[in-house]
């Protein structure tokens, strides 16, 4: 691959990874511990991620345990749940912290789809403008003595590497619609 693709190739597949991780924060009906991905606790002052606060485990298909390696941050991590956007209740046994997630109804699995299409179409949105950069990088090559031809090739197999991620994309967006519809 032409050394001056590559670094497009790399920024288009970031977009791609990215999209990936997001959806990994979506919850699908059963627990997913990356759902608490963004969640971050005060640990003495400092914003901590929950993962390195306590243990993650989920024990039944609808339960996400989370067992703090101090008790002190039971209160913490509880708080930073409720304040959170995941619309569940933490309750806790003085030990462990319990998330129990309910069945998704129809209507918010078809809001949950709705939301993974339109970050589909923000991700494909950025692979079109790394595309266009890379467009607009390869027109400024007609001054540095670089043929035509080299430039068409060069937009040819950007353009094609586009088709892909986007392909990939589409990909992500229906495995994770039908995660979600899947009851």
């Amino acid at each position: 691959m032409d050394e001056r693709l590559k670094i497009y190739d790399e920024k288009m597949r970031k977009a791609v990874d990215f999209l990936a991780s997001d959806y990994a924060t979506i919850r699908a009906g059963r627990a997913n511990p990356h759902v608490l991905d963004k969640l971050k606790v005060n640990y003495y002052g400092t914003p901590t991620p929950i993962q390195q606060v306590g243990n993650i485990t989920v024990p039944e298909a609808r339960m996400i345990q989370i067992a703090p390696w101090e008790k002190s941050l039971i209160k913490e991590i509880e708080k930073a749940i409720m304040t959170s956007d995941l619309g569940i209740n933490p309750s806790n046994d003085g030990a462990v912290i319990r998330l129990v997630f309910p069945e998704l109804t129809e209507e918010r699995r078809k809001d949950l789809v709705k939301e993974v299409k339109k970050k589909g179409e923000e991700g494909k949105v950025a692979v079109r403008n790394i595309r266009r950069d890379g467009n607009d990088a390869f027109k400024k090559l007609a001054k540095e003595d670089v043929s035509e031809d080299q430039i068409k090739q060069l937009g040819e197999e950007l353009q094609k590497m586009t088709d892909k991620f986007v392909k990939e994309i589409d990909k992500l967006v229906d495995e994770k619609s039908k995660e979600i519809l899947t009851v």
